[in-house]
């Protein structure tokens, strides 16, 4: 009878043990950022609309709205819409991660997003999945800005303009990093409308 008691014990005391374990890591999982940006990049091809909360600010080149569902470890969250003369809108979408005084705990939480996001896999409606690649930079204290430009390993048409983008940016007295989801209207070398 001594044996069963024990072994009785024994089972009950790992699942006390077990379940808190098990709790914390979904608790881990459920605060990363990799999901949110899944939503984003997949309601991407709709210019964010299903995104789109309430105005925040209308000004004549662009339009900020909230962004209408929450990220746990986002300090906030938004859209901003620029017009663009003869051609579709341009899209951002932006979350700020962390706001900080301190240069080490901004440059860690930089590289703990750029851990979420490197090699991050997506899903398309259309059954297209990508990674996002990117090559991680050091932050250096005395650059003020460092960011990391994902690329997207393919993805077709729809999905030609879109750029992921982690940022640190030292604005004064703090150190901010953010996350952005965006449209990028050409490249760098890629020549515009030639106007007379």
């Amino acid at each position: 009878m001594k044996k069963s008691v024990k072994v009785l014990v024994a089972i009950t005391m790992s699942l006390c043990l077990g379940n808190p374990a098990r709790t914390q890591l979904k608790l881990a999982a459920a605060n990363t950022i990799a999901p949110a940006v899944k939503k984003v990049i997949q309601d991407y091809p709709q210019q964010f609309h299903n995104l789109m909360g309430e105005v925040i600010v209308q000004n004549p080149q662009s339009t900020v709205y909230a962004c209408n569902f929450s990220m746990k470890e986002a300090e906030e969250a938004s859209i901003t819409k620029y017009s663009a003369a003869n051609q579709y809108d341009i899209m951002s979408w932006q979350a700020r991660m962390l706001t900080t005084e301190e240069f080490e705990e901004a440059k860690k939480k930089f590289r703990s997003l750029y851990k979420e996001l490197n090699n991050l896999s997506v899903r398309m409606e259309e059954g297209v999945y990508f990674q996002l690649k990117g090559s991680y930079e050091e932050p250096v204290e005395e650059k003020k800005f460092t960011t990391v430009v994902f690329s997207i390993d393919r993805g077709g048409s729809k999905l030609k303009k879109l750029k992921v983008e982690l940022q640190m940016v030292y604005e004064p007295m703090e150190w901010k990093v953010n996350v952005l989801v965006y449209d990028k209207e050409r490249e760098d070398d890629e020549r515009g409308p030639a106007r007379d």
